[in-house]
């Protein structure tokens, strides 16, 4: 029997049921769902619906639906469409004529967008706590080769010296952003639905306040038709999941590279990377590979909820179904590249003679020559003029640009740029890749590290 079948006269058919059940994948929400009917069974208690002893009945009963779900003995019925339809059946079951007092004063509209906003909310806070996990063993990873250096890369071509620690904490800021915009989302979607019912309320005399402050929710809605066909919550944590796993992506396809034989900068440990079926000598960056991959997936995820959501008229619509398994997907998905990620960082080893010594290639000491004559009042532009011929006389004659700057009596003075780390000691400006700008520039991330801990609370 479905929730509507006094006003029908034959049962839905096999193929829309099966097009119609979402039981299969939103049973994952039935902590949130039942948390959100607790708090509902409370305010109808408080509305003067349900008697004293009626609210401790449902309260003991959902109790133990739930501890059936957590013990995985719940058997779903063959008519439970969905999560929300099988607790109440299971209530009633339970309950008997006070089970079927539950629903009241409430649709499965404001009931799937509380529990979904419940859902979400946890959701967003376990991401980030796995986001802060991994600019933890960012800022480890550089603790433990605090000195080293490599060289930075525009273009994908070598460009100037930068400190690891620098290179390491520039994608531990960028997730910063992502947290950052997790909790902002969190305190977006932080307003409870519950009461609105199908789309505009009911004549019952019911306070939402009340269960909004019962679950968590900083406010009840403010306008019904919103309340129940708003999924913008979805989207932009579906946005701040995809941002993050093409920051993920990014990161993964620098570990590729950086564990080539090319580069050979670093090395993953063994527990984080896979060999071959066929060649006994491969070592593969497999979990940096699928960092990179699942990035496409975040994006389809969101702009799959984007188009449905495109053409929606107020106030609910079935499509909206079609919110949860994406969002699922991304959750999992980023949680499970997270915890990829974190693992293989803490496995590196960074091969430092061999990453110092690209960067003390000689060319990218171009810039120094050049911010000398600055110092001393050549305008940049000739300075820089003046150093790419240089450079250009060097390639043209295939001598190294130490040799041409020596021959040189303009610049010949400047023939301490090319010691050893000496371009990488000149980046002295705050922020900057050099060993000055190191200590302040991590004591800024362990801060704003530290309140985004706080801040997940």
């Amino acid at each position: 029997m479905t929730l509507w079948s006094g006003r029908f006269s034959s049962p839905m058919a096999k193929a829309l049921w099966d097009l119609s059940e979402s039981y299969s994948f939103d049973h994952a929400l039935y902590h949130h769902d039942i948390m959100g009917s607790k708090a509902h069974v409370q305010g109808l208690l408080d509305a003067g619906l349900l008697s004293e002893g009626e609210c401790q009945l449902l309260l003991v009963t959902l109790d133990e639906i739930e501890a059936e779900f957590d013990r995985g003995i719940f058997v779903r019925s063959g008519t439970d469409e969905d999560i929300h339809m099988a607790v109440e059946r299971r209530a009633t079951e339970l309950a008997g004529d006070v089970g079927a007092k539950i629903h009241t004063a409430r649709s499965r509209n404001d009931q799937v967008a509380t529990t979904l906003r419940l859902f979400t909310r946890d959701a967003v806070t376990e991401v980030a706590a796995a986001t802060l996990e991994l600019v933890n063993a960012l800022i480890e990873v550089g603790a433990q080769f605090p000195g080293a250096y490599l060289p930075g890369y525009t273009h994908l071509q070598r460009a100037q010296p930068v400190l690891l620690t620098h290179h390491l904490q520039a994608h531990a800021w960028s997730l910063l952003r992502d947290v950052d915009r997790l909790f902002d989302a969190r305190d977006r979607m932080n307003v409870s639905p519950l009461g609105a019912g199908a789309l505009a309320g009911t004549s019952l005399p019911i306070v939402p306040a009340v269960t909004a402050g019962l679950l968590g929710f900083k406010a009840a809605f403010a306008n019904s038709m919103d309340a129940v066909s708003d999924r913008d919550f979805v989207a932009e944590t579906l946005f701040d999941l995809a941002l993050a796993g093409v920051h993920l992506s990014r990161m993964g396809e620098e570990l590729v590279l950086w564990t080539s034989a090319e580069f050979n900068f670093a090395t993953l440990g063994d527990s984080f990377t896979t060999g071959s079926s066929m060649l006994p000598q491969k070592k593969n960056s497999d979990v940096a590979e699928l960092a990179r991959a699942k990035s496409g997936r975040l994006v389809g995820n969101l702009t799959g909820l984007l188009v449905m959501l495109k053409g929606l008229p107020l106030s609910y619509n079935r499509d909206l179904q079609e919110d949860k398994e994406p969002l699922f997907d991304s959750i999992r998905q980023v949680l499970l590249v997270l915890a990829g990620m974190t693992g293989a960082y803490r496995s590196m080893t960074f091969n430092t003679e061999v990453a110092e010594k690209a960067a003390n290639d000689e060319m990218l000491v171009a810039i120094d020559i050049a911010e000398r004559l600055v110092e001393q009042g050549v305008p940049f532009r000739q300075a820089h003029e003046q150093v790419g011929r240089l450079v250009a006389d060097a390639i043209a004659r295939g001598v190294t640009l130490a040799e041409v700057v020596a021959e040189s009596l303009e610049f010949s003075a400047f023939d301490d740029v090319f010691e050893e780390g000496h371009a990488l000691r000149s980046r002295t400006s705050p922020g900057g890749a050099g060993p000055a700008a190191a200590s302040e520039q991590l004591q800024r991330l362990r801060t704003a590290h530290s309140e985004a801990t706080t801040r997940l609370g």
